[in-house]
């Protein structure tokens, strides 16, 4: 009878979504996780920037001559324009009973004036929210109709904070933009009431190497995906 209840529990609290985190944890690592997870470490994003987490989606981040790839230097001059940022995976249907949660993007910077001097980190370049979220193409039943989809959707992301271009000073050799994706833990699906940050620097929080986790803290939002690039100026 005590296994019964305990299992009835369980499944109750899963459904209502105040089981979200702790089941998300206890999904399988894909080696694209893993492999993600490696880059993040090695770069030493984690976890000066976030914690460790489960990779639920896969942040695309296309300028019109440059793209992120987890780790690749850029010239600044290639991303003064704001990028065009897509999301791929599927949260599971248990945080969201089947639909998408309200998803953000932030990109932030812990590398400010350097990484050997971070006295102004971390700096809020970037939040975004309402963010489209694609299917794998493997998954795409209909893909004609989710692109129309899924470009309408996108025209309607709302910039919490604009988009300002990474514009490292000279000789600060090279910093880490970092993108991250986020969704709200509880996995509602109700739209969310995202306040500004008070300031860019240290996006408001005046602790160094600070901002965007206790941002998301605040906010209740997770980290479900991450991306990031180097850049520097070429007066070093």
């Amino acid at each position: 009878m005590a296994v019964f209840l305990s299992f009835f529990v369980c499944v109750f609290f899963v459904a209502s979504g105040l089981f979200a985190v702790d089941a998300q944890q206890q999904l399988l690592f894909k080696d694209s996780d893993l492999d993600l997870i490696y880059e993040l470490k090695k770069a030493e994003i984690i976890p000066t920037v976030f914690d460790e987490f489960k990779p639920l989606v896969s942040i695309s981040v296309q300028w019109a001559n440059a793209s992120a790839e987890y780790g690749n230097t850029i010239n600044p001059s290639h991303t003064q324009k704001e990028p065009k940022i897509e999301l791929i995976g599927s949260t599971p249907s248990f945080l969201s009973n089947g639909k998408t949660p309200q998803l953000t993007v932030a990109l932030t910077d812990p590398d400010a004036p350097s990484r050997d001097n971070p006295e102004w980190s971390e700096i809020c370049h970037w939040l975004t929210t309402d963010v489209d979220l694609r299917k794998p193409d493997h998954d795409d039943d209909d893909g004609d109709e989710e692109d129309l989809i899924s470009k309408a959707i996108r025209i309607l992301n709302s910039d919490v904070m604009p988009y300002k271009p990474p514009g490292p000073p000279p000789k600060t050799g090279k910093h880490r933009y970092v993108f991250v994706a986020l969704m709200p833990k509880n996995g509602t699906t109700d739209s969310l009431h995202l306040v500004k940050p008070d300031d860019r620097q240290h996006w408001g929080y005046k602790h160094e190497r600070n901002g965007l986790r206790m941002w998301a803290e605040d906010m209740g939002l997770e980290v479900i995906g991450a991306n990031f690039i180097y850049e520097q100026n070429d007066e070093q």
